[in-house]
């Protein structure tokens, strides 16, 4: 699965990253903002080299549907790009992403 990051400007204007599938689905963001695109560059940098030793869970969220998110000691790293009728579902996203996202181009 060819991954891909983009860094641009969140809704409230400031910057993330987002992690794309070849098809332009949406498969996890950094599940924060950062005041400037250096920082979120450093940070999917910084998560892209670290996705596959970083701690992944999956959560049945407010919305009563599942969603994963990755964590390095007590940092959230990244969080799924959408949620999911099943934990299984969530489960095989994380996993994906936790072993693509260190060959994902643009970070």
């Amino acid at each position: 699965m060819t991954l891909r990051f983009k860094i641009k400007p969140a809704r409230n204007g400031q910057w993330s990253w987002w992690l794309y599938a070849a098809n332009n689905e949406l498969v996890a963001w950094a599940g924060e903002t950062c005041a400037s695109p250096t920082n979120a560059q450093r940070a999917a940098t910084s998560f892209k080299t670290g996705s596959l030793m970083a701690r992944y869970d999956v959560y049945l969220d407010t919305g009563a549907t599942w969603r994963w998110r990755a964590w390095r000691s007590s940092d959230k790293v990244a969080a799924s790009g959408e949620a999911f009728a099943s934990h299984a579902n969530a489960q095989r996203a994380a996993t994906n992403v936790q072993t693509n996202a260190f060959v994902a181009v643009g970070a």
